[in-house]
């Protein structure tokens, strides 16, 4: 058992829509000992605060972006200049703008978790936070390591900067590690450990046998991911009106907001579903707390994401860990989560076609369904559990000399 007496967590625009296994995270941190200081940069527009616990969240977030001019100016001043020229070469004057944004809140989150008894820090992000982490390295000796959710083309420029001064980094799926060996060849931390984020399996179960839909119910499908374009959620709707035209009567409630917390891409959605003559069959439910994720789940038939490319998907992972027949893409890391008739389903990404004929095909053979639903949960309960991440994460800060 680690003894670590506290760490620091920092999450970017915490606590967002999708943070709800970061929170799970921190709290098995925290049922083994140790403690968890968590900070951020800033929090998240207000129709992205969703969940039940997000104000306790809150209150115990430290967020860097709210700082005095004076601090700011102590941290310009403390910049390691000779740490970074060679990167700032490198990369140009984008990097040098990230680097004077982003030395104020490195100051603020060096201090104030030395102040607390925390001399590690663990980065979900290799965004911004990462480059705030790595530069409370540099200037003030603040360990850190990372964990790497998706493509690196998704967290902006610095990258070898990011990662050369971590401790170690966890890398949620195997074709991600490829990619970061290829990409950051001289430039990776000593360790780098492929370990998704995982669900509670404890609480994303049944009390009841999943019932697959019976003859002249309405099937009840579920989806839940933000509001956006490469969620693929157009497609589901395309893919609803298709079963409609083949006279099979199905339902649809999308959980999730767009990133302006409704102003964006739900706009578009709404048209379209008002245009195909869906407003019947398809339901906007907006961001939700997780407890209603999970009553959504155990009442759905099927829970589909169609995401054009999805890391990984922890999404799935929930719907899987509630013994639900999944479908999902056969895109970015989702093969290393599912196998296609197995644990679950597998269409192409942007095709509706696919997704309506598997639908078709889930709720015609009931049995299968059943099965794929049962081994669905036995795949989460062994590689996707929650606790794998956070024993990962202190074995890795227990083995370093700090």
């Amino acid at each position: 058992m680690p003894k670590i007496g506290k760490i620091a967590y920092l999450i970017p625009q915490f606590p967002g829509q999708t943070h709800m296994f970061f929170w799970r995270e921190i709290g098995e941190v925290e049922a083994r000992g140790t403690g968890v200081e968590v900070f951020s940069t800033r929090m998240p527009p207000a129709g992205l605060i969703s969940h039940a616990w997000s104000q306790a969240a809150i209150a115990r977030t430290t967020y860097l972006f709210n700082l005095r001019p004076l601090s700011a100016a102590q941290a310009l001043a403390a910049i390691p200049w000779k740490h970074l020229r060679a990167d700032i070469r490198q990369e140009g004057k984008g990097l040098l703008k990230e680097i004077l944004l982003c030395a104020p809140a490195a100051r603020e989150l060096a201090r104030q978790a030395k102040a607390r008894g925390a001399r590690h820090v663990h980065v979900h992000s290799c965004g911004r936070s990462a480059l705030i982490a790595a530069l409370a390295k540099l200037m003030h000796g603040l360990s850190y390591s990372l964990t790497l959710h998706g493509p690196m083309s998704d967290y902006g420029i610095g990258q070898p900067l990011k990662w050369r001064h971590a401790a170690f980094a966890t890398i949620i799926t195997e074709k991600l590690l490829a990619e970061v060996q290829t990409d950051l060849a001289g430039n990776l931390p000593p360790v780098l450990r492929v370990q998704a984020m995982g669900v509670d399996v404890e609480t994303l179960k049944r009390s009841e046998p999943y019932t697959p839909p019976q003859p002249r119910e309405p099937v009840r499908i579920f989806a839940c991911g933000r509001l956006n374009v490469v969620k693929g959620h157009q497609d589901l709707c395309d893919a609803i009106a298709m079963l409609t035209a083949r006279g099979i009567d199905a339902t649809l409630e999308i959980a999730g907001e767009d990133d302006a917390g409704g102003s964006g891409f739900r706009k578009v959605l709404e048209e379209k579903i008002a245009a195909e003559g869906l407003a019947d069959r398809v339901t906007m439910l907006g961001a939700i707390d997780a407890d209603a994720v999970r009553q959504k789940l155990l009442e759905a038939h099927i829970f589909v994401l169609a995401s054009w490319h999805e890391p990984l998907g922890v999404a799935y992972m929930e719907a899987m860990s509630c013994e639900v027949p999944t479908v999902g893409t056969a895109a970015g890391g989702v093969r290393e989560l599912i196998t296609d008739g197995v644990d679950g389903y597998l269409v192409e990404p942007r095709s509706p076609q696919a997704l309506a004929d598997t639908l078709e095909r889930i709720i015609g053979n009931p049995e299968e369904a059943e099965t794929v639903a049962k081994q669905g949960r036995q795949r989460i309960v062994k590689a996707f559990r929650s606790s794998l991440g956070a024993e990962t994460i202190l074995n890795e800060v227990e083995s370093l000399v700090i």
